[in-house]
């Protein structure tokens, strides 16, 4: 591992709430493709199986900033331990449910309960601020986790569809259950390098969803979201005119792994300014890449086009980040992100969507059209609330600093100590 990758691991406890948040992350790739995989092996109904993942994305997307709104006021382990406790019910309802045939109904009430899932992911990001906050390592942690993100959806779905269709149905999402459940109450049990909640801050200013900046970085992921949907349904649909359905998880790798390697490769350098020239950029080069796709005459061209286009995802998702980080008071910086997540997955569920309706229209190759559509509207949406994000924002909510300065984090548990003592009477 490069040395600035192992420079952030020298703070406490670093090492241990990074694996943790990986094996919570997990169930963000795999519980909606096994989700797909054991109700269409059950009931050979596809279109019910797209319901119920369709459902569980949009209950996550709708519930996940609320829970990280509780978080920063309250603190990870007080909100998320039975937050998950009520995701891991509704998916064993959900899977009873599934197997022993009981009405359509019942599986849609447990998969919008399974959305109570947190995101792991902001939790994990926002003990890395604790810990680098202002301090070029948090740019190196930033893009680490983007580089986990990808892994996980590498990996997610094939083991997922892997599990329920060599072992039993139901195997996949209740491997993503396990993940969860490890996960959370692992990264839950480990208190030293949890950002200290913010109870009085929290009373005022609504919702972190109130800054212009993240309203633009929210509104540009849901069309960024809708390339991603989109990306994937036509290309296991391309696949399958081209006689080879079961090489989609293939290419859909090869695309995971470009952003991989960009991540990589981006949290070594080391960039001067504000990152808001270097989204725009990059969000234009992510529309920019969709265009190789409409030209596409074969799975390898498609493996190629898709690898190069993946170059821009994790670069775009780490300077979304460091944005996020500057245009959310410190003390919503956990809901900020989670808005981020959520603006993804909304445009997943819209661009899978209308993928999949003008693959049913005119076919696997014109559904290209549609991640180019969105790729052009997030460059639109980029460009006219590029002003916002430039505009410099006031350092609020929170006095409480974390990084010490030197980038190695020993300053910030003392700090987060004597925050917690100086707090014990809000979180009695």
């Amino acid at each position: 591992m490069p040395s600035p990758y192992r420079a952030i691991f020298a703070a406490p406890g670093s090492k241990g709430f990074s694996v943790a948040g990986f094996l919570g992350r997990m169930p963000l790739s795999m519980m909606g493709i096994g989700i797909v995989t054991m109700v269409s092996q059950l009931t050979g109904r596809y279109g019910l199986a797209g319901a119920l993942a369709a459902t569980v994305a949009l209950s996550a997307a709708a519930i996940g900033p609320q829970i990280s709104r509780l978080v920063d006021r309250h603190g990870q382990r007080r909100v998320l331990r039975p937050a998950t406790l009520m995701s891991l019910i509704a998916v064993a309802g959900l899977l009873l449910a599934a197997k022993f045939e009981a009405p359509d109904w019942t599986l849609f009430v447990f998969a919008a309960l399974v959305g109570c899932v947190p995101s792991v992911g902001s939790m994990v990001r926002a003990r890395w601020a604790a810990l680098y906050r202002d301090t070029p390592q948090l740019h190196t942690a930033y893009s680490f986790e983007s580089v986990v993100d990808e892994i996980c959806f590498i990996f997610g779905p094939i083991i997922s569809i892997g599990l329920s269709t060599a072992w039993f149905p139901e195997a996949g999402p209740l491997l993503a259950g396990c993940f969860l459940a490890v996960g959370v109450f692992w990264l839950t049990a480990q208190r030293a390098t949890e950002p200290v909640p913010h109870p009085r801050e929290h009373h005022t200013g609504g919702s972190a969803l109130r800054s212009g900046g993240l309203q633009v970085l929210v509104a540009t992921f849901v069309a960024t979201g809708a390339i991603f949907g989109a990306v994937d349904v036509v290309t296991v649909a391309f696949a399958e005119d081209e006689g080879h359905k079961g090489a989609a998880s293939l290419v859909l790798a090869v695309y995971a792994l470009g952003s991989c390697l960009a991540g990589v490769g981006f949290g070594l350098l080391h960039f001067k300014g504000a990152p808001a020239r270097r989204w725009l950029l990059g969000v234009c080069a992510m529309a920019v890449s969709m265009i190789p796709l409409q030209l596409v005459g074969n799975l390898p061209f498609l493996a190629a086009a898709l690898f190069v286009a993946g170059l821009s995802i994790a670069p775009t998702m780490i300077t979304t980040m460091a944005l996020v980080e500057r245009h959310v008071p410190r003390a919503k910086l956990t809901e900020g992100m989670t808005w981020v997540s959520t603006g993804l997955a909304v445009g997943v569920a819209l661009g899978s969507s209308v993928a999949g309706w003008v693959i049913d229209a005119e076919g696997a190759r014109a559904g290209y059209a549609v991640p180019g559509v969105a790729g052009a509207v997030a460059v639109m949406v980029g460009f006219l609330g590029y002003r916002r994000l430039q505009r410099p924002v006031p350092r609020r909510g929170g006095t409480h600093e974390h990084g010490n300065g030197q980038g190695n984090g020993s300053g910030s548990g003392h700090q987060e100590g004597n925050d917690r003592r100086e707090e014990a009477g809000d979180l009695a």
